[in-house]
């Protein structure tokens, strides 16, 4: 799609197309609200300063739609698609990777009270594990602004890809 084919969609189309980046309706409608766009670049730029706007209750929303790390998303809805190929590139096949990733897991969620989140895309199974273990020693206020920027990370890369020729 193009930054044109974009603007002109109806709000109603472009809020459909940017909703299953995010669940956050209200960061789908503020990137429709803010057309025409120029370029991807100025798409991306308006994106990720309405993802500044989030507050804990649209982080909470945006994470009841993401799987844990490791396990395969349900269902048929686009969100869950596009997690379970953010995550197919992970090759997960290591039994020892995969129980050190539901205990950190489980523990994590004990700990924040909200799955753990990170952008898998780019990244191997291993560093993944190191950044939940690491992260398993934040504060809840270090470990809400980590979660923040890889939501941020992860729709801006969803979104980039709506955009790819």
């Amino acid at each position: 799609m193009t930054p044109e084919e974009f603007n002109a969609l109806s709000e109603f189309e472009a809020v459909a197309l940017l909703r299953p980046l995010v669940n956050i309706p209200a960061w789908a409608k503020t990137v429709s609200d803010m057309r025409p766009y120029t370029c991807v670049e100025e798409v991306l730029q308006s994106a990720g300063s309405a993802c500044e706007n989030w507050q804990p209750q649209d982080i909470t929303q945006a994470l009841s739609a993401h799987p844990r790390i490791g396990e395969r998303a349900s269902g048929a809805s686009q969100e869950a698609q596009l997690s379970r190929g953010e995550q197919a590139t992970l090759n997960i096949s290591q039994q020892t990777v995969i129980d050190a990733l539901h205990e950190g897991n489980l523990r994590y969620e004990q700990r924040f009270g909200r799955v753990f989140l990170i952008r898998a895309k780019g990244r191997s199974s291993e560093e993944i594990l190191e950044n939940l273990q690491r992260r398993l020693k934040n504060s809840p206020d270090a470990e809400y602004q980590e979660t923040a920027q890889q939501l941020k990370e992860i729709t801006l890369l969803r979104l980039k890809e709506i955009f790819q020729p």
